[in-house]
């Protein structure tokens, strides 16, 4: 089903929330289009924006002092987006975020989430929640990156995320398993999918 709007967006991911809250907190979202390869955040801005991604992929990066990319997490619908950590602290980024195509969302600005989650306590818990959830992701993350081979990640992605291998070019899903080309294209060789 193709979300195009806050309302449903919002409904599909918290069911149970009520009626006003959901009103308020869906009213904050406007549409955005964003064309391939387009910086959404640059490392040093603040995040001015939470978005809700409806079409496209995007990808959150880090640029090491020697100019290496990491790729830290893929983002595409339905899903939140953006920097998390500069949006929720108002604190500049130490990260990228940037369209890998071209891309659809719905994004509200900082003082306006803001605005809704004092209003509406029971929305602030829902969000942290969800960072909780979150936070639980980057760990187990975490452990894989640190103790996995690449062919026992590359099997994880396959396992969690098959479809990134046809929206993804491989180079930044070898840059996320933590691997260069040249070995993710022997094991995308090696391993049927």
């Amino acid at each position: 089903m193709l979300i195009t709007n806050a309302h449903d967006y919002l409904q599909r991911i918290w069911p149970n929330l009520p009626g006003d809250i959901l009103q308020d907190l869906a009213g904050i979202f406007h549409e955005y289009s964003a064309k391939r390869k387009t910086v959404l955040t640059a490392e040093g801005e603040v995040e001015k924006y939470l978005y809700l991604v409806l079409e496209g992929v995007q990808r959150a990066y880090a640029i090491s002092t020697d100019g290496r990319e990491a790729t830290l997490v893929f983002t595409y619908a339905p899903s939140f987006s953006g920097v998390a950590d500069s949006f929720l602290l108002q604190r500049p980024s130490r990260y990228w975020f940037e369209t890998l195509t071209p891309s659809k969302f719905l994004r509200a600005n900082f003082q306006d989430f803001d605005a809704v989650l004092l209003k509406h306590p029971l929305l602030e818990r829902l969000i942290r929640l969800a960072l909780s959830e979150t936070l639980e992701g980057v760990l187990v993350r975490q452990i894989e990156l640190q103790s996995f081979t690449a062919e026992q990640r590359f099997r994880t992605l396959l396992a969690r995320s098959p479809h990134l291998l046809q929206l993804v070019p491989h180079k930044y899903i070898a840059n996320y398993l933590g691997m260069d080309a040249t070995n993710f294209s022997k094991l995308m060789g090696q391993i049927r999918i």
